[in-house]
């Protein structure tokens, strides 16, 4: 149970282990485009590890993943210098990953101590309402919060069924991305947003008629699949006794857990006290210091505060945590290279794509900011992917909102819509696909997946495109 609190706590400690800031030292003009091939072996390490050596990655994909990570820190410390590469470094897993496993850490904790139950039977209306509340709720709780409460009731109204992968493939879709498009909080591009001028209802105000249809469409989409799949299932059985009592919520305390760790983003977004705390030669902004043990905080709490039974009856696991920590930490460093050629812009190697995202004339182009934006979103983490596009577009948040708002409204929709793309487009996907892989759910491999996000997402994208963006 507590794999992951001790390696958070320690994490904590580290705030003084490097300079704020300390990864902006990468000059992204001076790397070539080879720097992106660890990254590529991470990704299809990933990818590939499960479907040809099954049994060795699921045994050491820490090992195997990570060594992709030490090669970064280890080229970079050669070419560049260990004074340049640790401090950049250090700067990410402290400034960017730590932040990003404490919130899921808060989160994924106090989720999986609210228990759902009652009359759940898998049929298509059930499964379609559960998705949309999860979609729902993305916005108001974030993505990993709706999809951590919802996905357990979902394993378990399903527990009788054969054909179930589809059910979660949709749920990574909507309550892990496209739902949380509303607000700052429900999804961390969003977020970043908010942290760099962007108002916190203009997501809501600009982006509900795309979010409104891609999520009716979709729900749509599933309920047919779903009744199709549903009519090929043998007669269902009465399994367990829990579907015949009344619906319920155990584990509140959770909901207030859960509420504090929200409080806690949003209070470091709005609250800027100018003081910082020096640590070991190191100045950190008090409302982020704020944030971060809070989510710490909650976590802890919830370990202490929920009863034993509830995590057992969502068949609650630690190792679906820990291994995104494990895979995301190699991806953070991998990405260290990436993100320093991207935001070089026209003076680094992913030139083209600067150019692409404009039409001749200078002039930014919806379209393929929608696209830029969101391929790289599916393959990068789209948090940062969100960053650099936002700061491409010319990075003053009151002419993004104001004149140019169809071309934050393309960096805003594209980062979260097509997240949904790949199981590492955004750190919720993963987890749920760990959490139902553990389940005994055969889910798709990397590329099934995205074979179909593609199918099912590809065309509603292209409409995106064509109704809002030409």
């Amino acid at each position: 149970m507590y794999r992951l609190a001790g390696p958070a706590i320690g994490f904590a400690c580290l705030f003084a282990a490097a300079p704020a800031h300390a990864a902006q030292a990468l000059d992204g003009a001076r790397l070539s485009g080879l720097w992106a091939l660890p990254f590529a072996g991470v990704l299809a390490s990933i990818a590939v590890g499960p479907l040809v050596i099954p049994q060795i990655w699921h045994r050491r994909y820490g090992v195997l993943s990570g060594m992709w990570g030490v090669l970064v820190v280890v080229a970079l410390s050669i070419v560049l210098g260990p004074a340049t590469a640790m401090p950049a470094v250090l700067g990410v897993l402290l400034h960017d990953y730590l932040p990003f496993i404490l919130m899921l850490f808060a989160l994924y904790t106090a989720a999986g101590g609210i228990v759902v139950g009652g009359r759940l039977h898998g049929s298509p209306l059930q499964n379609t309402g559960l998705l949309a509340l999860a979609t729902g709720l993305a916005s108001l709780i974030g993505a990993t919060g709706a999809s951590m409460i919802l996905v357990h009731p979902l394993l378990r109204a399903n527990e009788g069924r054969r054909f179930t992968a589809h059910i979660f493939v949709f749920m990574i879709i909507l309550g892990a991305n496209i739902g949380g498009a509303l607000t700052p909080l429900g999804n961390p591009p969003l977020f970043l947003g908010l942290l760099h001028g962007v108002d916190f209802f203009w997501t809501t105000e600009h982006l509900w008629r795309q979010t409104l249809l891609a999520s009716a469409v979709l729900l749509i989409a599933f309920f047919a699949i779903d009744s199709w799949l549903a009519r090929r299932e043998p007669p269902p059985g009465r399994t367990r006794l829990a579907k015949d009592v009344p619906l319920g919520v155990r584990g509140s305390v959770n909901i207030i857990l859960i509420a504090v760790a929200i409080g806690a983003i949003i209070l470091s977004a709005v609250w800027r006290p100018g003081m910082a705390i020096d640590l070991a030669g190191a100045r950190w902004e008090v409302q982020n210091l704020v944030r971060e043990w809070a989510m710490l905080a909650v976590g802890v709490a919830s370990i202490l505060l929920t009863p034993r039974g509830n995590r057992v009856a969502n068949g609650f696991s630690w190792e679906p945590i820990v291994e995104v920590a494990k895979l995301f930490a190699a991806i953070f460093v991998c990405l260290i290279p990436v993100m320093a050629m991207l935001q070089a812009g026209r003076e680094g190697a992913f030139a083209p794509l600067v150019d692409f995202a404009a039409h001749p004339a200078g002039v930014p182009s919806g379209v393929a900011y929608f696209w830029s934006t969101g391929l790289l979103s599916s393959l990068l983490d789209n948090a940062p992917t969100y960053l650099v596009f936002f700061e491409l577009a010319g990075g003053d948040p009151q002419a993004l909102m104001g004149p140019m708002h169809q071309t934050l409204e393309a960096i805003s929709l594209g980062a979260v819509f097509m997240g949904a793309m790949t199981y590492i487009g955004n750190a919720p996907n993963f987890l749920i696909y760990s959490i139902v892989r553990r389940a005994g759910i055969g889910m798709p491999s990397f590329f099934g997946y995205l074979a179909w996000s593609g199918l099912v997402l590809t065309p509603l994208f292209v409409l995106i495109s064509l109704l809002f963006f030409t």
